[in-house]
């Protein structure tokens, strides 16, 4: 074979893996930046900038965000297949809205899955997860008065213990079923005396996961759901009778 041939082939080669080198990175890149959408909408609905039934146009998303609308029609997409949106055929995509059957059908599945994971993390924890989950108590308790806070820090002890389950599946699911949450409007820490009580419920949890009790980390956490379900009632049913008084 000649010197010239093996040359050719050896830049067309090193031509190829640069192409695909670059392919994968261009990949990467817009999966990384559709995350970062689909997050930011996320928060924004948490927040109530998206209310739910209120329509989110692409164009909006990608100039708030500075990006092209290439990851804001994949992060949509991914929301729609989630049910966090919805496509109405008058309207286009719409931020879903959830009736009371489906709030309660929502909590009925995070008492048996976060029931699950407490008992997992029983078993399966690191001192280090045991310690973050301490600190994020102690940080609350720091601000009773703070309801805003109060959910952000919670929202971040469930996910602890979700990653201290270290079972990929189950995280996968209950991350799905969190993201479905922010359809819910405010925060039961608005709730009078639900700040005490969730401490508390967050405290026996804690204690039944430190001490490698499984069943006593499943019980404590699926009260704890339980009981953030009657707090959400209650407060669409404040909601409901606010409302109702704005009527004419």
């Amino acid at each position: 074979m000649s010197d010239k041939i093996v040359k050719l082939r050896s830049t067309v080669k090193r031509s190829t893996a640069k192409r695909s080198t670059a392919k994968r990175k261009s990949g990467a890149a817009g999966h990384s930046r559709a995350d970062y959408v689909k997050e930011r909408i996320l928060k924004a609905i948490q927040a109530g900038r998206y209310k739910p039934g209120e329509r989110i146009r692409e164009t909006e998303v990608a100039e708030w965000l500075d990006v092209s609308r290439t990851p804001v029609r994949e992060a949509l997409r991914r929301l729609e297949s989630e049910a966090i949106l919805t496509f109405v055929s008058w309207r286009g995509v719409v931020v879903a809205e959830l009736d009371r059957q489906q709030v309660g059908e929502l909590y009925a599945m995070r008492e048996v899955l976060e029931g699950a994971a407490a008992r997992l993390a029983a078993r399966h924890i690191y001192d280090a997860e045991t310690d973050l989950l301490d600190d994020l108590l102690r940080r609350a308790d720091a601000c009773p008065d703070k309801p805003d806070e109060l959910a952000r820090l919670n929202r971040q002890f469930h996910q602890t213990i979700y990653a201290a389950a270290h079972n990929r599946y189950l995280t996968q699911t209950l991350v799905q079923i969190r993201n479905a949450m922010a359809l819910l409007q405010g925060t039961t820490y608005s709730v009078p005396g639900r700040p005490d009580t969730a401490a508390a419920e967050h405290r026996d949890i804690l204690n039944a996961i430190r001490e490698r009790n499984p069943d006593a980390a499943e019980a404590a956490a699926s009260t704890h759901i339980a009981a953030a379900q009657r707090a959400r009632l209650q407060l669409l049913m404040e909601t409901d009778n606010s409302t109702d008084e704005d009527m004419p």
